[in-house]
Formats: structure tokens, C-alpha cells, sequence
């Protein structure tokens, strides 16, 4: 783990402890009792670090605009709450916190006033906090600095392998059977029940919803991605990837005059990014299909554009490229995104929700069970394969433009089937990236 590693542990971390500490205490205030309001026993609520470090990552170059820095640390933090949220509903059937008494909220996850909160903790903590921080943390000895690290993330693992262990036997009851064949096991059995006991009840303290809200029990349905779960969900992610391929490379031949590849993969007509986008979309957004069009096409805006942002800082950093520049553009915001660009995510967003969507759900649904878990199988294999391919080579790619010989077997693969005319055709608008600081 490299210097930049070990700060955005520490500030993972110092985030985690900050937003228990919060949390904490207007809980306790509230309740006029002590409650630990944290997912995990440890004094950690790790959606604020995972929050804080991932603006840290991606809005590192807002700093200095900050209605931008604002609005992207809003979205992406809300984002990260919402998901959070299904996740641990998907866990044991319970909501482990309920806005829906508040206004402006969405699926009872995530609401305006919170969001706005998020945004301003966000711009605080990218102006000030991250320098403070690793500032201290830079005065510590080196050996100080990584033993302190690598002591947070034991006990973080031991702390989570804790709490989900309690949390699938909530779900799961009391009634568990265990048989020992020796007294270590049973001393062993016993003391992980005792430490999982302890992990339940304090769950129960700090979210009493999850022990008093009935299981949700959904009704089987025996066609082919029945509402919306994985099969549903990659294959909206394949269709998109191919059709938002196919719309982008249309766009260019008319906007540019020729041509060109939009591809993220090196095998076959697929945009990641917009096949990302439609299930995002439609996790999000579906919900609210019955809203009028202005307020679809405002979340679209703001999400599409925070989304692009993201995506492009993303790629950036792990493959050294830059895959699109709109900084000749009217309106744009460090050439990542642009205004014209948002207010087609906008539009998207109410043609896909009002009009596709449906149309493609029944679509997909009407597939035959079997044949259609098989395909769906070995379309997975073909994307899992060519992402890795993919990203492979633009590794090699980049590792070229820098003068570095192919030394490994993958290497000279990647340079005999992936050389630099294959790539330009593929990527023809990736190019290199400058290089900066991210956390300070």
C-alpha cells in the first residue's frame, strides 16, 4: 500500500468514526439514552467513509467551484445512502432507517434535506478536512503511520465479519442447528454465538425496525427476469451497452463527418457507460415513472451529468486515458461533461422510463425459462471475459506510451493482438492524462 493508500484509509476511517460520532449523538439526544447507531459494533459507520473517500477520488479537481463540488458530493453521497440501504434490506427483508415521514424523499432511503447535508459536509470535507487530517497524519513516523492503518483494517474485518454473521441470523432466526464433535468446537461455537448475540442485540437497539417490521414475503413468479432482479438487470445493462454504442457512433458520423469507434471493449459494439446507465436509470427512476416528464428529465440531468463526471475521473486514474474532451464545447465543466451532454441524459432518462422501458421489460420477459438463463449465462462469461481483455490492454496500451517493454507472457500477448494501430482504432479518442494529486 503506497503513500496515497494509506491517507485514504486513514481518511475512510477518520469519516467512519465522524459519521458514528454524529449519528450517535442525535440519536442519543433523541432517545435520551445511549445508542450505538453504527451497522458495525465498532464506533464506525463505513457509508461515511466509503462517501467521503469517493468524493475525494472524483471531485478532487471541483475544489475550486464549489455550487459543482456541492452538487456532485450531494448526488454521489445520496447515491451511495440509497444503495446502502436496498442492500441491507436485500440482507434480511428490513428497512434499517425509514424517511418516509419526511418530505421529498425517495423510497424512504434518502431525502432532499439529507442529500443537501451531504453536499455540504462534502465541500467541507474536500476544502479543509482531508488537508487537516493527512496533515497530522504526515507528522506521525512512517512506521507509526502503517501500523496504525493496518490495526484500523483488522479490526474493521473482524468487526464486519461480526455483523453480518449477526445479521444472517437475524434473518435466518434462532432456530439454527450446529453439531460439534469435540470441546474446542463447542467452546469455539459458543463464543462466536456470544459475540454475534451481543452484535444482534446492539443491531436492535440502534435500528428497531429491522426486529419489529414484518418480512417482506414477494410472490414467486415463474417467467423468464421477473421484476427487476439480475437477469432483468443484465440484460437491460447488454441492451444498453450495445444500443448506447449505436446511438453515440450515429451521433459522431453526423456531428464529426466520419466514422469512428465508441466502443469501451475491444471485442464487439458495447458502451459500458451507457449500459451502466440504463440500469442505474431504471433502479432509480422506475419508481417515479408516474411523475411528470420535468421531473424525470431534472434527476436525469443532474445524475447523468454526475455519472459521466464520475466515469470519466474513474477511467482516468485506473487506465491513464483520457476517453472523451469536451472542452471545446460551450458550457463544460473541466471537459468532462457539458451542458448540452446533461440535457441529453435528461431526455434519455423520460424516453427510457416512459416509453422503452415497458416495452423492452415485456420484451425480455417473454424469453423461455431455460434457454433464457442459459444464454443469459454464457452472455455473462462473454462480458466477464471481454472487460478483463479489455482493460488488459489498455493497460499494456498505456505501459507502451510510457516506453515500458513487455516483460510477463500477458504483455506479449496484449502487444502481438492489442498493438498500438488496434487500439487507436478501437479508442481513437483516448489520450494520455496529465498527472496530480488526488486526496490533498
Amino acid at each position: 500500500m503506497g503513500r496515497i493508500g494509506y491517507e485514504f484509509a486513514l481518511l475512510f476511517f477518520i469519516y467512519s468514526f465522524l459519521g458514528w460520532m454524529t449519528e450517535t449523538v442525535v440519536k442519543s439526544l433523541a432517545e435520551k439514552k445511549f445508542v450505538n447507531r453504527g451497522f458495525f459494533n465498532g464506533p464506525f459507520c463505513y457509508i461515511y467513509g466509503f462517501a467521503g473517500v469517493l468524493m475525494s477520488i472524483f471531485f478532487v479537481d471541483l475544489r475550486s467551484r464549489p455550487v459543482f463540488l456541492f452538487i456532485g458530493c450531494a448526488a454521489l453521497a445520496t447515491a451511495i445512502e440509497w444503495f446502502t440501504g436496498k442492500l441491507l434490506e436485500r440482507l434480511n427483508y428490513h428497512k434499517w432507517w425509514d424517511y418516509s415521514k419526511k418530505k421529498w424523499n425517495f423510497d424512504g432511503y434518502i431525502c432532499l434535506q439529507y442529500s443537501v447535508l451531504w453536499g455540504i459536509l462534502g465541500v467541507l470535507a474536500l476544502k479543509y478536512v482531508n488537508r487537516f487530517f493527512i496533515g497530522l497524519f504526515d507528522f506521525l513516523p512512517a512506521l507509526v503511520r502503517g501500523v496504525l492503518v493496518w490495526v484500523l483494517v483488522a479490526v474493521g474485518i473482524l468487526d464486519g465479519i461480526a455483523s453480518f454473521a449477526a445479521v444472517f441470523r437475524i434473518k435466518k432466526g434462532m432456530g439454527a442447528i450446529y453439531r460439534w464433535n469435540s470441546k474446542v468446537d463447542r467452546w469455539t461455537y459458543r463464543f462466536g454465538k456470544w459475540i454475534v448475540s451481543r452484535v444482534e442485540k446492539r443491531m436492535f437497539k440502534a435500528y428497531p425496525s429491522i426486529k419489529n417490521e414484518k418480512t417482506v414475503v414477494t410472490k414467486k413468479n415463474l417467467s423468464f427476469a421477473a421484476g427487476c432482479g439480475f437477469y432483468k438487470l443484465f440484460w437491460l445493462f447488454f441492451l444498453g451497452a450495445f444500443l448506447g454504442d449505436l446511438v453515440e457512433t450515429v451521433f459522431c458520423r453526423f456531428s464529426m463527418g466520419r466514422w469512428m469507434s465508441r466502443s469501451s471493449l475491444v471485442w464487439g459494439p458495447f458502451s459500458l457507460v451507457w449500459g451502466l446507465a440504463i440500469v442505474l436509470a431504471t433502479v432509480l427512476l422506475y419508481k417515479d415513472r408516474e411523475k411528470p416528464d420535468r421531473h424525470i428529465f431534472f434527476v436525469g440531468t443532474v445524475l447523468g451529468g454526475v455519472y459521466e463526471y464520475v466515469c470519466s475521473v474513474f477511467t482516468e486514474i485506473v487506465f491513464g486515458k483520457i476517453f472523451w474532451d469536451y472542452s471545446k464545447i460551450p458550457f463544460n465543466l473541466g471537459g468532462r461533461i457539458n451542458l448540452l451532454f446533461c440535457l441529453f441524459w435528461g431526455i434519455a432518462a423520460v424516453v427510457w422510463i416512459k416509453i422503452l422501458y415497458p416495452r423492452i421489460s415485456w420484451l425480455i420477459e417473454r424469453i423461455p425459462v431455460t434457454p433464457g438463463k442459459i444464454i443469459t449465462w454464457v452472455a455473462v462469461v462473454f462480458m466477464a471475459v471481454n472487460m478483463c481483455v479489455s482493460m488488459l490492454a489498455l493497460i499494456r496500451y498505456d505501459s507502451r506510451a510510457k516506453g515500458v517493454e513487455a516483460q510477463s507472457r500477458w504483455e506479449q500477448y496484449m502487444d502481438e493482438h492489442f498493438d498500438d494501430a488496434r487500439m487507436e482504432m478501437i479508442y481513437p479518442s483516448a489520450k494520455p492524462t496529465p498527472k496530480g494529486g488526488i486526496a490533498k
